[in-house]
């Protein structure tokens, strides 16, 4: 696709808003003070970034306002085989969405694009720029012609203006053979307040970060990969440096997510963690000044060094070959899955289950069966 609409490093639009929060809050923190020796104390009206719980997949929602005009963007937008951010949205009474960045198309991130945008006045939508052949995929594409959304490819080095919020793209400067180190990575600046965004940016993606030379402090990180150790290597932890961590992950997922190395890491670092599958919905409110953290319900991250050791064991063992995000190669390990059924297996995708291989010609009950004792196909995000 191609890159529309924005031809500036600066953008103002605006929509109707509605903010609501409850539930447990924290006591205000202040921001960490960053590179760009931002000394400005005004504060601006709240911005409330909404980390959904959306199960084992992302979605963010950021509401904020400046004067008259108020703002609405969406980071991601859940799971494929749910509609949970579309009620979510439909809850706190959102009507229209300026913004709409996809980090990358993977089901469990662009899942619900085509029921968001055909249920809500989408202004853009934003994309890395890489391709996919799932089903979910061309429904996304297909919504976005359908109706009429303005669509656009940011490039590293841009810096847009929306409203009093500063976003910074930080990735990818070029597209590789790796879906999650193409994720779309953004610097959100709210006031002297910084998130960071990195999808599922893997550790080839935090590298290629770090040699650029861009400010990466941030007070919030959004924790890559649903906190797989894949992600938040020690070298982009230090330079971002955060206060707060965040990670969206189902509860009990089967990758084990949050990963215990990436758990005693944060720990290290005296960095506060919050999940979704441990707190729910996390709201961060601020004024661009200080902050708070409010979360749906009281949770714990587990920090015992001895479960870190027994749960990094589990990972190891296993083998699993996601069949909604492998590769041609690794999708042939599957037994029954030769060149052709791999080819017809991605351009099926995404799967809710290992049964729904049999929409594949060839593949029945008793390959099924022989897949399933093989025991390394697997489905998640």
């Amino acid at each position: 696709m191609k890159k529309k609409l924005i031809a500036s490093f600066y953008i103002v639009i605006a929509a109707f808003i509605l903010a609501g929060c409850t539930n447990s809050e924290a006591t205000p923190l202040p921001a960490v003070e960053t590179e760009d020796n931002t000394t400005d104390d005004t504060t601006l009206s709240k911005m409330i970034a909404h980390f959904i719980d959306v199960g084992q997949a992302d979605a963010t929602l950021l509401e904020f306002s400046d004067e008259t005009d108020s703002y609405t963007m969406l980071i991601d937008t859940g799971n494929w085989n749910a509609t949970d951010v579309v009620y979510y949205l439909h809850d706190e009474k959102i009507t229209s969405i300026d913004i709409i960045a996809i980090t990358h198309p993977h089901a469990d991130h662009i899942g619900q694009l085509d029921k968001i945008i055909n249920a809500f006045d989408v202004h853009e939508v934003w994309m890395n720029g890489q391709s996919a052949e799932s089903d979910v995929f061309l429904r996304a594409l297909d919504s976005i012609e359908d109706n009429g959304v303005d669509y656009y490819e940011p490039e590293v080095g841009e810096i847009f203006d929306v409203g009093p919020l500063e976003i910074t793209i930080l990735h990818p400067s070029s597209l590789s053979g790796s879906t999650n180190n193409n994720s779309l990575s953004m610097r959100m600046k709210y006031g002297n307040v910084a998130f960071l965004f990195t999808g599922d940016g893997e550790e080839q993606a935090e590298r290629d970060m770090l040699a650029s030379s861009t400010n990466l402090k941030a007070d919030i990180l959004h924790v890559g990969h649903h906190g797989s150790n894949t992600s938040t290597t020690e070298g982009f932890l230090s330079a971002v440096n955060p206060e707060i961590a965040i990670y969206s992950a189902g509860n009990e997922n089967q990758y084990e997510h949050p990963h215990e190395e990436v758990v005693n890491r944060l720990n290290a670092h005296k960095v506060l963690l919050y999940g979704t599958n441990k707190h729910g919905t996390i709201r961060v409110e601020t004024d661009g000044v200080n902050y708070t953290v409010q979360t749906d319900k009281d949770g714990t991250i587990p920090r015992d060094s001895s479960d870190a050791i027994e749960k990094s064991d589990a990972v190891s063992d296993s083998s699993c070959i996601n069949i909604n995000e492998a590769d041609d190669a690794d999708i042939q390990n599957i037994v029954h899955i030769g060149a052709e059924r791999a080819a017809l297996l991605i351009k099926g995708r995404p799967y809710e289950s290992i049964d729904d291989l049999k929409r594949i010609n060839g593949i029945g009950p008793a390959r099924i069966n022989d897949i399933k004792e093989q025991n390394i196909a697997c489905i998640g995000g």
